[in-house]
């Protein structure tokens, strides 16, 4: 597995280099200062997983996971964040991250986002998981919202298929899901859903 670390702070940098250099998984190492670098890493070099900052100088973390995952959709991002709040993580999952952990992880942790990044699923920090699958009404699984978070952002089940690297038809059964859990019968309904649950703008309906 190929990492490329993306934080606007070498000392963090460092810190993170140390950590996953051990990992036995891990065959190599690179480094961004900002989204811009991230971005230009990730065209030059190909990396699995970036593990990325949301605050960075000329470009964040989110607007550079988006923006990486239509250049290379077989990287995987994991957000590595300062921030614990619910909205920063569907914020994150809706750019198209497979994970986010809290800086305040530990190295166990971090592993296993590696491990479930690399075979596909969403991994959300262990002290943040109970907050973001909690529903008012109904209870939908981190990856549908993921999915819905993307639907109501535009994209097309191919689109989506390609960002979070699964087939198509998979994306078609979870909003097949989607749609009869939250009693919902059509692709306006669930962007009308997106806005109230706060995973999306309405200013982008």
């Amino acid at each position: 597995m190929r990492l490329l670390l993306a934080d606007d702070h070498a000392l963090v940098r460092a810190g993170l280099r140390a950590l996953v250099t051990g990992l036995p998984d891990v065959t190599g190492v690179m480094e961004a200062a900002d989204g811009h670098e991230a971005l230009a890493a990730v065209a030059a070099y190909h990396p699995d997983v970036v593990l990325m900052d949301i605050a960075m100088p000329r470009m964040n973390g989110l607007e550079a996971t988006s923006l990486i995952l239509r250049i290379a959709p077989a990287t995987r991002v994991i957000i590595v964040s300062m921030h614990h709040d619910e909205e920063h993580v569907w914020r994150a999952l809706g750019a198209g991250a497979s994970g986010y952990l809290a800086k305040s992880a530990v190295v166990e942790e971090l592993q296993d986002a590696l491990r479930a990044v690399g075979r596909g699923e969403v991994y959300v920090s262990s002290k943040l998981q109970r907050g973001v699958t909690r529903e008012p009404q109904q209870r939908i699984t981190l990856r549908q919202r993921q999915i819905l978070s993307l639907i109501a952002g535009g994209m097309t089940s191919r689109q989506i298929g390609e960002t979070l690297r699964i087939h198509v038809k998979t994306v078609e059964s979870h909003r097949m899901h989607l749609m009869r859990r939250l009693d919902i019968h059509d692709v306006a309904g669930l962007v009308r859903y997106a806005v109230r649950q706060g995973l999306i703008s309405s200013s982008l309906t």
